[in-house]
């Protein structure tokens, strides 16, 4: 069997071509302590009973957690769909409110509606009376320019 036998600081490291690296792996005497895939045996029946009770106890063991994680989540969803529920209950009451007050206001401009009719038809009245006094006060005023005139002849 052969190992590397690395460098210990980066320093140490020769550049070395492909040819150098042998140098850097050295054989091994057998260790009787490393098996090799022959001598490798099969545990015990009694040692893969237990590891069977130790595996299949941390399965439950993890799916349990799953299990538990997932719940919590649809735990969670739940609550928020309830939260959301009752935050569109509260956003409906204050829509059916905003219609409430929406028809009132309506109704009230309907009832408004004759006194607005009447208060355009006053103001277009007050127009032409206005325009009726500048048409007297420049009448006036050339009837007053004639009476100086025919006074002074």
């Amino acid at each position: 069997m052969y190992l590397p036998i690395l460098p210990l600081r980066f320093k140490d490291v020769p550049s070395l071509n492909w040819k150098g690296w042998r140098d850097y792996w050295v054989k091994t005497p057998e260790d009787p302590a490393i098996e090799t895939a022959e001598e490798a045996k099969e545990p015990a029946e009694a040692d893969i009973n237990e590891l069977c009770k130790d595996m299949f106890s941390k399965m439950a063991t993890y799916l349990t957690g799953e299990l538990t994680a997932t719940s919590e989540d649809y735990k969670l969803l739940e609550n928020m769909n309830k939260l959301t529920s009752l935050k569109y209950l509260e956003m409906k009451d204050i829509a059916i409110n905003i219609s409430r007050n929406l028809k009132d206001l309506n109704q009230k401009y309907a009832a408004l509606q004759p006194y607005l009719e009447q208060i355009n038809l006053i103001e277009e009245q007050v127009a032409a009376l206005e325009q009726a006094a500048y048409k007297l006060d420049a009448y006036s005023k050339r009837l007053e320019a004639k009476y100086k005139k025919l006074e002074k002849r």
